[in-house]
């Protein structure tokens, strides 16, 4: 084999989106890093130079000037370019979605004869940049699974593999999916309550609660079935492909019934999640018991409020010492659109402090790391309502007596 670099593959996601490709040279070619080169966000007078830099990086799949023209002016998506002097270095293009916190690195080039001379770094910390200035709290990215070169360079910059999707190029390549956390430093991340991560991709509630009762007593230790013995306590929720997830009178119940002072704030009465049924039966026992849990948490004097979860709701709750579960439409490895419940313990001025229960997971089951984040209320809003009814709901938990 030589060491000549192929050029990089570019090819169609299920989105129809670009997926990221980066552009570099062989080791014996590189050079020293450049002192003068600026990185900015494009503007209108770049798009001939851009188009330039798409046919001399891109042997195939070329973006078209309208498409660029699209990028440069759309709010969903950041193009941001690295110039040295008079020329175009390299150039990133970052997109956003309007109701996600998880940004995407949709293609990032460099010119060839800039190879090696600290242009990618550059580029991706000003696209992590980017994608932190919007509240979102990951950024991620596909690369070919042959593109060593690239795979190495994100490596190095932080990102850690998460995904592999089969005959993804039109080589039938596979595509390796990166991401990467864009970490908040508050200083009361540090004393963050216990984490547990859910084990199966329904017990995200039974996380929570788990969380809940880790924050109200640091010497919990649950034992390995304590996670399924709240989903039994708690659950409602029929879904084809299995066990479903819990709604919030489920959860409240839960929650009092262990010593935890719940209360409720949620948009409407329900019945909720009736969509995840594919029976008329399903969603009669799903009426049926998420009208019992109703009763049982009025019977339990649990408080109830019919109003959406803002962020006054949010922000006296941490104020007067509680912890919070919130409904949100997705997060991070949840499908956006699907129920998900994350545990939310304190506030940093107006950003959300929280565990996610969804995590990556070793080969053993257990989580690579604790998913916790702080996330501006701005971005966090975007994902607490759910579906067409706009859904929102919380649990705002004090601790008991007992």
């Amino acid at each position: 084999m030589t060491n000549e670099v192929r050029p990089p593959v570019r090819a169609r996601d299920e989105a129809g989106i670009v997926a990221a490709a980066l552009v570099t040279m062989p080791s014996s070619l590189a050079r020293a890093p450049l002192a003068d080169v600026r990185v900015r966000n494009a503007e209108r007078a770049d798009l001939d130079a851009l188009i330039e830099l798409e046919h001399r990086v891109f042997a195939t799949d070329r973006l078209s000037r309208r498409s660029l023209q699209r990028f440069l002016s759309s709010p969903t998506a950041e193009v941001i370019v690295a110039e040295q002097g008079a020329r175009l270095a390299g150039n990133a293009i970052v997109l956003f979605r309007p109701r996600s916190l998880i940004a995407r690195l949709y293609s990032l080039a460099v010119a060839p004869q800039m190879g090696g001379r600290g242009i990618a770094p550059m580029l991706l910390a000003a696209a992590e940049a980017a994608a932190a200035a919007r509240g979102c709290r990951a950024i991620r990215l596909e690369v070919h699974v042959t593109n060593h070169a690239a795979i190495s360079r994100y490596r190095k910059s932080g990102y850690r593999e998460f995904s592999r999707i089969r005959r993804y190029y039109d080589d039938g390549g596979d595509a390796l999916r990166f991401e990467k956390r864009l970490i908040s430093n508050s200083p009361m991340l540090t004393a963050a309550p216990p984490y547990f991560h859910q084990t199966t991709e329904f017990t995200c509630g039974p996380a929570c609660i788990m969380m809940a009762l880790g924050w109200a007593d640091r010497n919990f230790k649950p034992a390995l079935a304590f996670e399924f013995q709240l989903w039994r306590e708690a659950t409602t929720i029929f879904m084809t492909s299995g066990p479903g997830g819990c709604e919030p009178y489920g959860m409240a119940v839960a929650l009092k019934r262990h010593g935890l002072e719940p209360e409720v704030y949620v948009s409407h009465p329900g019945p909720y999640f009736l969509d995840t049924a594919q029976s008329a039966d399903k969603r009669r026992v799903m009426q049926v018991t998420q009208l019992a849990f109703q009763r049982e948490a009025q019977d339990l004097a649990i408080p109830t409020h019919l109003t959406p979860v803002s962020e006054s709701v949010l922000m006296q709750a941490f104020d007067a010492g509680s912890v919070v579960i919130v409904l949100v439409s997705g997060y991070h490895m949840v499908p956006r659109g699907k129920p998900h419940w994350i545990f939310a313990f304190g506030r940093h001025g107006r950003h959300v402090l929280m565990h996610d229960p969804a995590a990556a997971r070793d080969h053993q089951g257990v989580a690579a790391a604790a998913e916790t984040y702080a996330v501006p209320w701005t971005a966090f809003e975007r994902v607490t309502h759910l579906g067409r009814e706009r859904l929102s709901a919380a649990i705002v938990i004090r601790k008991g007596h007992a």
